[in-house]
């Protein structure tokens, strides 16, 4: 696709450059010096960059195209990506013209799904608005100090198993690791777990909550290196289980966990507006036949079973 000068201007702009000056450039007229010492009229910041059928495609259109490509569309040269993003803007104008003129708009499912983008942008727009200006560095980092600075590491502890169908099984193995046989080794032949039994059982480091409860409940009454007597069976199998060590686990950096952070304010604060929301309207259920809903009414309870004879 050849490139006008108005995407190639886009291209620049978007790239943070600017486009060379002409080769050749007019001697400024002598006959007028006020007019040669005027200055030059601002750049036009939403520059147009095509048409079709009079239908304006500008600079700001190409931005929001550009922002929803992958990273890697972005890595492309800023005079190809915006040659093909003008093309692509250009193509969906055409296409968006010819539907109208057919008629396609008018259609119910085609009107609904289009009333269906227009709410989901509405209600976007609605709470970014809202949102954004609440989700700032200072409200990260006072998250960050009530969250994880001011409290104490949780306990973690170092371990590994092997994991077998029987309890039988189980006990045998518990016998053999009794008897100085060695555990990595017994992990690597036994253990039904293929991906922690290639690496001698190891689970690494975790907290409580990381494994199944009963897993957990056995592994963090054990001391280091000590070895389960009794097999642990959770829905997986039966468990012989080593402790290699126990720690607190650090406060990570506020780096390690900004991200985490900010979606977490993000969804707290869209709960808070949908809530408040709610509150300024009238919401009415109804129930399978039509008819409003108390809220204020009890939930109904099934019918009894009838007995059996």
């Amino acid at each position: 696709m050849r490139l006008t000068r108005s995407a190639l201007a886009c291209a620049a702009i978007l790239s943070g450059t600017t486009l060379g000056a002409p080769a050749f450039a007019a001697p400024a007229p002598t006959q007028n010096p006020a007019a040669s010492a005027a200055p030059a009229a601002p750049a036009n910041p939403n520059p147009l960059i095509a048409s079709v059928d009079g239908q304006q495609i500008h600079l700001d259109d190409v931005k929001r195209a550009a922002a929803n490509l992958p990273p890697q569309a972005r890595q492309l040269p800023a005079s190809t990506l915006i040659g093909l993003l003008v093309g692509q803007l250009i193509d969906q104008k055409a296409i968006q013209i010819q539907a109208y003129k057919e008629g396609l708009n008018n259609k119910p499912d085609v009107k609904s799904q289009m009333q269906e983008a227009a709410n989901s942008a509405l209600q976007n727009a609605y709470l970014s608005e809202k949102v954004t200006p609440q989700v700032t560095e200072d409200a990260i980092k006072q998250a960050y100090q009530t969250n994880y600075a001011s409290k104490k590491g949780e306990q973690e502890i170092h371990a590994r198993h092997i994991l077998v169908a029987s309890e039988s099984q189980a006990q045998d193995i518990i016998k053999q690791l009794n008897h100085g046989a060695d555990f990595a080794k017994l992990a690597k032949s036994a253990s039904t777990d293929k991906g922690s039994g290639a690496s001698g059982g190891d689970l690494g480091w975790f907290k409580k909550g990381d494994m199944l409860p009963a897993f957990s409940d056995a592994a963090f009454k054990m001391k280091p290196n000590s070895i389960s007597q009794t097999p642990v069976k959770t829905q997986y199998g039966y468990h012989v289980i080593q402790v290699l060590g126990t720690r607190v686990a650090p406060v990570p950096p506020i780096e390690q966990v900004h991200d985490e952070i900010r979606q977490q304010l993000i969804r707290d604060d869209v709960r808070k507006i949908v809530t408040e929301a709610q509150s300024k309207v009238k919401v009415v259920r109804y129930d399978a036949q039509g008819k409003p809903i108390d809220p204020n009414a009890p939930p109904a309870t099934a019918p009894a079973a009838p007995a059996s004879h």
